[in-house]
């Protein structure tokens, strides 16, 4: 296998929670990202998804060192990003580039597009001359589908689409390899967010790029992910291809935030049996002992709350497509039980050979 051109391992960010106001003490910590690992192939999409807090959009902002890690190293190419600074770590920086979540604040109101756009060229003053950089910034208004006579227009003359776009565009500007998008189609309109979607994974196509994608719609995830990690409470629970994390989980929190997700066809809604979570999600400056979810897992024994999981793929299972990463002790496919009134699933049609 080839090496992978980005690899996270123990990756861990703890924020101080202090008291005092001319002498502060420490007196425990918010446990934001608590030991995530994956790796990015070129060329590849990694899908990360999980509730509200759960540490994803901590974890893109590591990545490209907006925020500097408690503990843990990401390798980019088989160097340790983490430990680099000054022309180091500036030079890295034009290979990992961020799409944020927000069209609407992460555009400066007072900048116009070309300046926007072209900003990267003026900490970054090797990649374009400063007589080519306006036909580079229409260049790749172009390339997002943008009119490259909208230049000298403000953010505040687009629509929430073309803002996004136009944060596309400022994380192409330096040609990176990798591109982390924290949920870059959550403020969008269902029409807008596909003409998004489409938008990278043409420019995956065209470019070579590789995507980290942090997503809240699971459709959106397996429509453009190749694999998928899903987070919950600071750690990864579960990771494996589209296939694998959507067909067959195995990790009681996947197949509860599956069975979450709407399905159109009635047919197919009434044979789905709904896993309701009992309680609140623990607080992340308290995390339960051994496994993180056992507070809200029908499953949990004696054995979670002394022994935390590893994410590592279960000696149990057969081989095949359950057979994959799941931090769970009783990991395992979960049968479909028809509810209560309902028939249960109609059998396979048969099959002429």
């Amino acid at each position: 296998m080839p090496e992978p051109i980005l690899e996270v391992r123990d990756l861990v960010k703890h924020y101080p929670l202090t008291r005092g106001i001319l002498f502060k003490k420490q007196v425990g910590a918010v446990k934001a990202v608590d030991g995530v690992s994956f790796s990015l192939a070129a060329g590849e999409t990694l899908g990360i998804v999980g509730e509200s807090g759960c540490g994803k959009s901590t974890v893109a902002r590591m990545l490209v060192n907006l925020e500097r890690p408690t503990a843990g190293a990401i390798s980019y190419k088989g160097e340790d990003i983490t430990k680099l600074s000054g022309r180091a770590l500036k030079a890295v920086r034009r290979n990992i580039q961020m799409v944020f979540q927000d069209p609407y604040t992460s555009l400066n109101p007072r900048m116009t597009v070309g300046d926007i756009i072209g900003e990267p060229y003026e900490i970054h003053p090797e990649v374009a001359p400063k007589g080519d950089r306006r036909r580079k910034v229409q260049e790749l208004l172009d390339v997002v589908g943008l009119n490259p006579e909208y230049i000298n227009r403000y953010p505040h003359q687009f629509s929430g689409g073309q803002r996004q776009r136009i944060g596309i565009a400022r994380g192409l500007a330096l040609r990176p390899e990798v591109i982390v998008a924290d949920e870059p189609v959550s403020a969008l309109d269902v029409s807008v967010q596909a003409q998004v979607v489409n938008l990278l994974e043409r420019l995956q196509g065209e470019l070579g790029l590789s995507y980290v994608f942090i997503a809240h719609d699971l459709s959106i995830v397996r429509h453009i992910s190749d694999r998928v990690g899903v987070m919950y409470l600071g750690r990864v629970v579960e990771i494996g291809t589209d296939t694998q994390i959507y067909d067959h989980p195995t990790h009681p929190y996947t197949q509860a935030l599956l069975s979450a997700v709407p399905v159109p066809d009635p047919g197919a809604r009434a044979h789905r049996e709904r896993i309701i979570l009992t309680g609140d999600v623990p607080s992340p400056a308290n995390p339960p002992s051994g496994c993180r979810f056992r507070t809200r897992c029908w499953k949990a024994e004696s054995r979670c709350a002394t022994e935390v999981p590893l994410l590592a793929v279960p000696q149990a299972l057969p081989p095949g497509p359950a057979a994959h990463p799941s931090a769970c002790h009783f990991a395992a496919e979960k049968q479909v039980v028809p509810l209560p009134g309902e028939l249960p699933p109609p059998p396979a049609p048969l099959t002429k050979e």
